[in-house]
């Protein structure tokens, strides 16, 4: 009888454990990094500020192909961080301004680069270094007034993905 008390309380900590790791949000184990400072869209969605998919569960999964100039990295997935009318949070700033990025996964880096209007303002190059879980880089937008979208991107020295991230800012001069 104990025996089989036994056996029935290790299959229902068995099934108890595969049901908390299929409820668990997918992406958790292969995660990157994202701009938490300011907030980022995917960061005002893992808050819950603004009412998102997928990516409030994995706000350090916008990877795609370099180049791109996408807050989504052109991933269907993410598609809601395309959209400028979902009631973003601006963060007033002045002309300059330090993003930091929070990581996940340390990949080695070739650059981290910074984008207003498609225009390329600061890039800091890591040589294939691999990152601390925290990075900051100070980047000046003094060529910059009013409300802005900067589009924050990580890319990966060792493959042909980059991770990307959108912070909507008030420049004040």
């Amino acid at each position: 009888m104990k025996t089989r008390n036994r056996i029935r309380s290790a299959s229902a900590v068995a099934a108890a454990t595969a049901m908390i790791f299929t409820l668990m949000p997918a992406g958790t184990a292969s995660a990157h990094g994202y701009v938490s400072a300011p907030a980022s869209r995917q960061a005002q969605c893992a808050a819950g500020v603004v009412e998102c998919g997928d990516i409030q569960w994995e706000p350090q999964s916008v990877e795609g192909p370099k180049g791109l100039t996408d807050c989504a990295g052109g991933n269907s997935r993410f598609a809601e961080l395309r959209d400028d009318s979902l009631g973003w949070n601006v963060t007033e700033v002045g002309t300059n301004l330090t993003f930091t990025w929070t990581l996940t996964a340390m990949h080695s880096t070739a650059t981290w680069e910074y984008f207003v209007g498609g225009q390329r303002v600061a890039s800091f190059n890591d040589n294939g270094a691999r990152p601390p879980s925290t990075v900051r880089h100070n980047v000046d937008l003094s060529g910059y007034n009013g409300r802005q979208k900067v589009l924050a991107v990580w890319n990966v020295a060792d493959t042909p993905m980059a991770f990307y991230s959108c912070v909507d800012v008030n420049i004040r001069s």
